[in-house]
């Protein structure tokens, strides 16, 4: 079955993406041990980045969301792959605030309702294109759709949730691009505005044991449609000895000789997975010689 899929309309006017994301939010949740806000909002990033990843062609290309609110957890990292696959950061994970006005976990309030979305779509070669628009509300779906409209100038709905246990865990986690194509008539809004209205959030859609295929067929009401694409997606950090090494490389010279000096063992921290990577003195002394080495070229 797989847990993301597109489909378009045969009429070749309108395209949505769909994923289950609750594997991708519980993961980074287990990783990052985030309070039950934090975890919201890294989900729902999360499940953008997935989203908007799987939309990329190329073997290669890669895809990273970076918000910078003004709020207290500070900076959240999202990095996807053209398979979906997706990992992500957060500067604060614990964070803990009241409930919102409407009795829900208040994202907007840990993200913040001031600063920027940053879009960076790498295609292997040349020079990434990359997008910046302001955050608009802070509860995420509404700055991605923001973010499409303002910046690639295609019409998008975006739904995204993540509903959090009281024991913190992940319960279900899951969101959509709806997005208008070319040559899409009025008639075609309307419905698809009638479409989306009818709509439980996407959590709940889920918690009723809804499908992706589900969720399409609800998406695409009323239009006939081709499944184009259908596929698993999941956490994965692509971090490996061999990057942290070309990472602590670009320290230089003089910085590699200092971290061996001040203790026997450096430990190195993957931001996206629970991995420790461990040099002793001599190791960083070899990489003095390769950092000596490509300042020489």
């Amino acid at each position: 079955m797989g847990n993301y899929i597109s489909a378009m309309a045969k009429s070749g006017d309108v395209i949505c993406y769909v994923i289950d994301s609750t594997g991708i939010a519980a993961r980074a949740e287990r990783i990052h041990r985030t309070s039950s806000t934090v975890t919201a909002a890294l989900g729902r990033l999360l499940t953008a980045a997935s989203l908007m990843g799987g939309r990329l062609k190329g073997e290669r290309d890669s895809l990273t969301i970076q918000l910078k609110g003004n709020g207290p957890a500070g900076s959240f990292l999202a990095v996807a792959e053209s398979t979906g696959d997706v990992r992500g950061y957060v500067q604060n994970p614990v964070v803990e605030l009241p409930l919102n006005q409407h009795g829900k976990l208040d994202v907007a309030g840990v993200v913040g309702k001031e600063g920027y979305l940053h879009i960076v779509r790498d295609f292997g070669f040349g020079e990434p294109y990359i997008g910046n628009t302001p955050i608009v509300s802070g509860e995420i779906a509404e700055d991605i759709t923001h973010y499409y409209v303002t910046s690639e100038q295609i019409p998008t709905v975006c739904a995204l949730g993540v509903l959090v246990n009281t024991d913190l865990t992940v319960l279900k986690a899951g969101g959509f691009l709806l997005q208008l194509l070319p040559g899409a008539g009025e008639d075609i809004i309307e419905k698809l505005e009638a479409n989306v209205n009818a709509m439980p959030p996407i959590t709940q859609i889920l918690s009723e044991g809804k499908s992706p295929d589900d969720i399409a067929g609800m998406l695409l009401d009323g239009f006939e449609y081709d499944i184009m694409e259908r596929h698993t997606t999941e956490y994965r950090c692509d971090c490996s000895r061999e990057r942290v090494e070309r990472a602590l490389i670009t320290l230089g010279a003089d910085d590699l000789a200092e971290m061996a000096k001040e203790q026997p063992v450096t430990k190195v921290e993957c931001h996206f997975c629970p991995k420790i990577y461990r040099f002793n003195a001599d190791e960083l002394r070899g990489l003095i010689d390769r950092a000596q080495d490509d300042t020489a070229k």
